[in-house]
């Protein structure tokens, strides 16, 4: 991605972005990594998707919506969000 692209998209995420408090109950679903739980938990309540290269998380993509940063990057260039 070239700066110019990266600087239009971190941009965008300033603009979208939006703060929330943090859950009090934790996730339904969990990570092998309980580090990474609070995470789940707050794109839970906020119904936010996970971008991520962490691999415990990318490996529950089939129970919560978690990309990968070039999936992610790849969703939103073609306009599909059908995962979410």
């Amino acid at each position: 991605m070239a700066n110019d692209e990266t600087k239009e998209l971190l941009e965008v995420l300033a603009r979208a972005g939006v703060v929330v408090r943090d859950p009090d109950l934790p996730p339904e679903v969990r990570s092998p990594d309980p580090d990474d739980d609070y995470l789940i938990a707050l794109a839970s309540v906020s119904r936010s998707v996970l971008v991520s290269g962490d691999a415990d998380l990318l490996g529950l993509s089939d129970q919560i919506p978690v990309y990968s940063p070039s999936e992610f990057l790849a969703m939103i260039e073609h306009g599909n969000s059908n995962r979410t």
